[in-house]
């Protein structure tokens, strides 16, 4: 094989002997309640230093509640990976828990801009369809695997890939990395207390994270009996020995919306896209998320009822998403 050029920054890569030792030692296959608190999700499952993936952004089916909970109990030092980060880059940094971000596309503003400009943050330049594929590797037991992605770029220097021969052509090919890492938070439609959970409507890469992860928080719209999965089993996403914890978090996308269900808050959004500075990070973070104890006192106190009541209404499209 011959190397025709490498990326410079570091990357993270667990040996797929080594994840799938793992699995075998930790993921159970007997159906076991897993129903439990944000809170408690958090600090069982996600751990200082640990490569933290999530499934969407903060404008559609975000897992949000789950990171203002990481963000409320201060991990630190957590490396994270996504397709397209909006406004959880810039939360995760200011409140001290990111200090390295895989990406393909980088939240928007000026905070994040300047944390990264200033190294308070490393930035490692892939592309959404280079996650993707990375997850979609780590899912699949192999070490690395090869695309046409990031070819032609220069975002193959500011990523960890790897540019060959292709023995069969002998045309430049790329390599990627696989990726398993430490915890994914995936937000759901539906789920049953073992961990079936069912997303309706686009899906990306979902399944291949929730493989691909150690450790899998689940957060679903609403807790399904689990005689109504097996009536319908065609429609779980994820099956239940992917998933560590299942936590009930009714509107735990908000700000963003969650299809057929509730619309985007575009009023919140404008004050996250505000922060600028230190300042008007911190006033944040102590308004929305460290003097408030959990998502329900979120909702209660932050949103109110009558705001919900207008997102749910706002969300005329239900075709595809029950």
């Amino acid at each position: 094989m011959k190397v025709l050029f490498k990326g410079e920054r570091e990357y993270k890569y667990v040996h797929p002997d080594e994840f799938r030792k793992y699995v075998k030692e930790n993921k159970k296959r007997e159906p076991i309640a897993k129903l439990v608190s944000e809170a408690e999700a958090v600090s069982r499952y996600v751990f200082d230093g640990d490569y933290l993936v999530y499934d969407f952004s903060s404008l559609t089916r975000g897992p949000q509640a789950l990171i203002r909970e990481i963000i409320r109990q201060r991990k630190k030092n957590l490396w994270v990976g996504a397709e397209f980060t909006l406004h959880e880059s810039p939360l995760l940094v200011g409140g001290g828990c990111a200090t390295r971000i895989d990406v393909g596309f980088l939240g928007y503003g000026p905070y994040i801009g300047d944390a990264v400009c200033k190294g308070r943050v490393k930035v490692y330049e892939w592309t959404n369809g280079g996650i993707a594929l990375r997850i979609l590797a780590g899912s699949r037991g192999i070490p690395f695997i090869p695309t046409r992605d990031l070819l032609g770029s220069d975002n193959i220097t500011h990523s960890s890939a790897m540019v060959i021969e292709d023995p069969f052509t002998g045309e430049p090919v790329c390599l990627l990395p696989a990726l398993n890492p430490d915890v994914a938070l995936i937000h759901v439609h539906q789920s049953d207390i073992y961990g079936n959970a069912r997303i309706f409507g686009t899906n990306l890469f979902a399944l291949e994270a929730a493989i691909a992860s150690k450790k899998v928080i689940i957060s679903t719209e609403e807790i399904i009996d689990h005689d109504e999965i097996r009536e319908d089993p065609q429609k779980t996403t994820i099956p239940y020995f992917c998933v560590d914890a299942v936590v009930h978090l009714p509107f735990s996308a908000y700000p963003g919306c969650m299809p057929g269900r509730y619309e985007i808050d575009l009023e919140h959004i404008g004050k996250l896209n505000a922060i600028k500075s230190d300042k008007d990070m911190l006033e944040y973070l102590d308004e929305y998320i460290f003097d408030i104890s959990d998502h329900g006192e979120f909702l209660d106190k932050k949103v109110g009822s009558k705001r919900i009541q207008e997102l749910i209404r706002m969300a005329s499209i239900k075709e595809g998403y029950r």
